[in-house]
């Protein structure tokens, strides 16, 4: 059985101006120690779809409102707050994108990492103090007996995410969910958050879902990686597929807009037409529609489900770009590429 499982998770925001369709139906598992990347643009529904898992969705607006997650045989979204809680830092950590309005400014580090151990471990506050003291060191804190008695904003950012890592790692997580972590850090630290966790997971074994809009950050981190688009996957295989077969035509656009260093000669970066659909308003049939090279008939009609192009390698497109490369001028609406 898999540590985790997502199926059919959908998930909605009620709000004045309509129904906010942010996650639809989305489904996949993640393995014990296996590391496993979510990547797309701002506003496709990676952050809320792990935010739903973690039961962290404010409502109202928000509502989970079809599918179940799996989490050591039990759906935790039929467990009640109190179940919940145990599970949520405890067994499911989670690392956000800004660790100053994650921190709070008026606690010492060292004490809001005391407080998890005492709350989930029933650590006395000595123990407690003394395991902080190893996690600032382990994730490469210096003097980590006296910066536990600062503040958050006598860090640096860099520094600071570290501390959220630290406390993340606190009670022994079996899952680390990191939220696009290094995005308000530059490349130089990011780097090194990124090292720190890969070293982290091999360390203690734990499995990572890694939430990124940069397709370049997670290609020596993750092991499978879902490419999502308008709250949908529109594909999942593993790393080494996606980078050297990508096969839906928003990934190919994805990977055409990074620059390369094994480039022979000098390449136009690929700029995406269009912008990303309206989530209030979602049209019937593909959502990459309008912006996609490959568009048929049947594209505007039915939404595709995902489905295997390779062993291991699943995409949701009308049209196999690879063999096929239909054109903007195909009709022909009742067959697949």
């Amino acid at each position: 059985m898999a540590l985790l499982e997502v199926n059919s998770l959908k998930t909605r925001f009620f709000t004045e101006d309509g129904v906010v369709h942010a996650v639809n139906g989305i489904s996949y598992q993640l393995e014990e120690g296996e590391s496993l990347g979510i990547v797309g643009e701002s506003g496709c529904g990676k952050s809320v779809s792990v935010l739903s898992v973690m039961r962290l969705i404010p409502q109202p607006p928000g509502k989970i409102v079809g599918g179940e997650v799996v989490f050591e045989g039990r759906d935790m979204l039929k467990m009640d707050s109190d179940d919940v809680r145990k599970v949520r830092g405890n067994k499911i950590a989670m690392v956000f994108q800004d660790p100053m309005t994650s921190l709070n400014p008026v606690l010492t580090i060292g004490r809001q990492i005391d407080e998890a151990l005492e709350l989930h471990m029933g650590m006395d506050k000595r123990q407690a103090r003394q395991r902080t003291i190893e996690l600032l060191e382990m994730v490469g804190i210096p003097e980590a007996a006296q910066r536990a008695d600062d503040y958050p904003h006598q860090f640096s950012g860099g520094m600071r995410q570290r501390v959220m890592i630290a406390m993340a790692l606190s009670c022994n997580p079996r899952i680390l969910i990191a939220d696009e972590p290094t995005t308000a850090l530059d490349v130089t630290i990011q780097a090194q958050i990124i090292d720190l966790v890969k070293r982290l997971r091999d360390d203690i074994g734990m499995a990572i879902i890694w939430i990124t809009h940069d397709l370049g950050v997670v290609a020596g981190l993750a092991e499978k990686l879902i490419v999502m688009y308008a709250g949908y996957i529109v594909e999942r295989a593993n790393v080494k597929d996606v980078y050297g077969d990508p096969r839906h035509p928003y990934t190919i656009g994805l990977l055409g807009s990074l620059p390369r260093l094994d480039e022979t000669r000098k390449r136009r970066l690929f700029s995406m037409r269009g912008l990303p659909p309206d989530l209030i308003d979602l049209k019937p049939g593909c959502p990459f529609a309008p912006r996609c090279d490959y568009v048929i008939d049947r594209c505007w009609e039915e939404t595709p489900p995902l489905e295997p192009v390779t062993i291991g390698h699943e995409i949701a497109c009308w049209v196999d770009v690879k063999s096929s490369q239909v054109s903007k001028s195909a009709s022909n609406a009742g067959d697949k590429g």
